[in-house]
């Protein structure tokens, strides 16, 4: 019983950590880098376009080379590569292989058998088609993730949020985007704070009834108290003049790099479509 609590402690104060550590990662958008240097209004326009070419190739080979690349600016941009991968992997490339798994078997891509078995009397074919349609999911997903996270990695939040005003995304949004980044961490603070409330007054909880009953107060009373600090942050946000438009304190100017910089990313687009439809 007391191995159960210890992992679900365990779970709980990793999940809180990781969130935490992913809104306080703009130590990476501080570093002297090759993306960090580029202005944030064409690095935003150039990785869009990348994003854009990755889930329209029909190739592996050219969206593996896309892939490639955006290992190449990674390391570049001086992140560090366990790093990038681990958190390009995390949830989203993991979650479309698990759902591309049916798209292996016969009863959804027919075609050539590459595998069979039998499996309590039914009987498993893996196509050529499918392991084809699976392979082309998961590396579209994988090497667009990589290249938004490669952007949110590189890019300060506030420099990201004014760039995509400059292209005029509607100021909600942006707003609930500036909102959520900034709060999410305190929101984790306050989750952590509660557990260990719980722990240091309860201890160990042995019965699920006195358990349901201790996580179901604590919600009610995260939830009320998130509700309070949302109201004092929009009057204290209010009385210092905020008005939703995000504002950075250096402003960037547009350089000769940057243009090169795009350029090179047109040019590269324009080969990988057309390396795509040679193949």
């Amino acid at each position: 019983m007391r191995k159960k609590h210890d992992f679900i402690e365990r779970s709980l104060l990793a999940a809180v950590g990781f969130l935490k550590e992913a809104t306080l990662i703009e130590a990476f958008a501080q570093r002297q880098g090759l993306l960090q240097a580029w202005d944030p209004r064409f690095k935003t326009v150039a990785l869009l376009a990348l994003i854009v070419t990755a889930v329209s190739l029909k190739h592996p080979l050219t969206i593996g080379l896309l892939y490639g690349l955006c290992l190449l600016l990674a390391l570049a941009s001086r992140l560090s590569l366990g790093f990038f991968l681990l958190r390009t992997w995390m949830f989203i490339p993991l979650f479309s292989l698990v759902a591309a798994l049916p798209a292996l078997f016969g009863f959804v891509s027919p075609g050539p058998p590459a595998w069979s078995a039998q499996l309590f009397g039914f009987a498993l074919t893996i196509t050529v088609p499918g392991i084809k349609t699976a392979v082309l999911f998961v590396a579209r997903i994988t090497t667009a993730v990589s290249l938004a996270v490669l952007l949110s990695l590189t890019t300060r939040h506030g420099e990201l949020l004014q760039a995509l005003r400059t292209f005029r995304i509607p100021q909600p949004f942006v707003l609930t985007a500036a909102m959520t980044y900034r709060y999410l961490y305190q929101l984790a603070v306050m989750v952590e704070n509660s557990f260990t409330a719980i722990k240091s007054r309860v201890g160990v909880i042995d019965h699920h009834r006195k358990g349901q009953d201790v996580v179901a107060w604590n919600m009610a009373n995260l939830w009320h108290r998130v509700n309070h600090m949302n109201e004092e942050v929009y009057l204290a946000m209010c009385s210092r003049g905020y008005t939703g438009e995000a504002r950075v304190l250096n402003k960037r100017k547009a350089r000769a790099g940057d243009w090169w910089w795009t350029a090179a990313a047109v040019v590269l687009v324009s080969s990988l479509f057309w390396m795509d439809a040679g193949l």
